[in-house]
């Protein structure tokens, strides 16, 4: 049997019965539940319900475990696909810019066409893989979604694009050798995916979030999203602001916009520290963040922010400093034991040390806890004793 013969298999009631029974299975009587499954039903499909099972249980994290308890996955999408409130916060942004229907080029399991359709847009849903398609398809049947989401088995790049209000490309960043760093590398080229991009009225690439900011083009707004403080993604909008670059943090939907401002002054180690969320980083909004509290850097290559008022802001975790010392483990051990530190919180930008080797170099006893930074100051190697705010 078959990959597609096999899911096939999942979508009967025979199929649909083994996936309801091993709804919340764990991991540790898998052998005696195939055992007692088999008795009753072929081997094959046994098998293929409890690989679906495992995979419903991964997804749980990025669907919420209501949805991935309907749904199916292939290995690959659950790797592959957007996390629905990063999709459902593109589906907005979406339905915001009027967008009625959308091409979902490169759809996967169909992650980003649910949050499309369940925003009220039909959607066109391609992918080149009939596997993968036809998990789509049973996702869109599952969440009550066919009327509007459309799956085609195609070559993205010969889509006819034409009849739709936009298009979003969710180019493949993984090929057989694991992750794909050179967006023409990717399938299909980034190149390839801004021409695409540029025919229709509105527009969104995905595209991993080291993306260098000198492949942005000009005509496009460049956005960061991260989501529960991980970095997700970056994502090319056309059709939007020519040259608008911003953060969006997820859940809270608090969005950073850049103001061209220059890079902060360096200055002195002040009261508060404040690390800029990371999809602020990678935005290149350091300097923003450090405006809006009134800060400086403490290194002109690094991105952490220091101010001697303490101001709230979403975009950064501020933290009070207490100590600031050369880089010096045996001065540092000796510190954290005087405090009676026993819970240490190591945190590096621009150290070569490792925070596991640097806790496991402690030995800490004691109650209290403390934060430390190992980092530069205006080029030393330093470390920065406090904690949070």
């Amino acid at each position: 049997m078959n990959d597609l013969d096999s899911f096939a298999a999942l979508l009967t009631d025979e199929g649909a019965g083994l996936l309801a029974e091993l709804r919340d299975h764990a991991a540790a009587d898998e052998l005696a539940l195939a055992t007692r499954l088999r008795r009753d039903h072929p081997a094959e499909l046994v098998s293929a319900a409890l690989g679906q099972a495992r995979l419903r249980q991964r997804a749980a994290a990025k669907f919420g475990a209501e949805d991935a308890a309907r749904m199916y996955f292939t290995p690959n999408g659950v790797e592959q696909a957007t996390r629905t409130t990063v999709a459902e916060h593109r589906a907005r942004r979406f339905a915001e810019l009027g967008t009625g229907s959308v091409a979902d080029l490169c759809c996967g399991i169909g992650g980003d066409a649910i949050a499309l359709a369940r925003a009220g847009i039909r959607v066109l849903a391609v992918d080149r893989d009939p596997l993968t398609c036809a998990v789509a398809q049973a996702n869109a049947e599952a969440l009550g979604l066919a009327e509007l989401i459309e799956v085609r088995c195609d070559d993205v790049t010969a889509v006819d694009t034409g009849a739709w209000d936009a298009v979003f490309v969710d180019p493949a960043r993984r090929g057989g050798r694991g992750r794909i760093f050179d967006p023409e590398a990717y399938s299909p080229p980034l190149s390839w995916a801004i021409d695409a991009a540029r025919r229709a009225r509105c527009a969104a690439l995905k595209i991993a979030p080291g993306v260098p900011h000198e492949l942005v083009p000009a005509e496009a707004e460049a956005e960061w999203i991260s989501d529960g403080g991980e970095v997700k993604e970056a994502v090319f909008w056309f059709g939007t602001t020519p040259g608008a670059v911003r953060a969006t943090l997820l859940p809270s939907g608090d969005a950073l916009a850049g103001t061209g401002l220059p890079n902060p002054p360096v200055r002195p180690v002040g009261r508060y520290l404040y690390e800029p969320g990371g999809a602020v980083v990678r935005a290149h909004l350091v300097a923003e963040v450090a405006a809006s509290v009134g800060g400086g850097l403490i290194d002109p290559m690094i991105a952490y922010v220091t101010s001697d008022a303490l101001h709230a802001t979403p975009f950064a975790t501020a933290y009070e400093i207490t100590d600031q010392l050369p880089f010096n483990v045996k001065r540092l051990k000796a510190l954290l034991r005087e405090r009676a530190v026993g819970v240490l919180t190591v945190k590096k930008r621009g150290s070569p040390m490792e925070p596991e080797e640097l806790r496991r170099r402690m030995k800490l006893k004691g109650p209290n806890a403390a934060t430390v930074f190992l980092t530069r100051v205006e080029d030393a190697p330093t470390m920065l004793v406090g904690r949070p705010v």
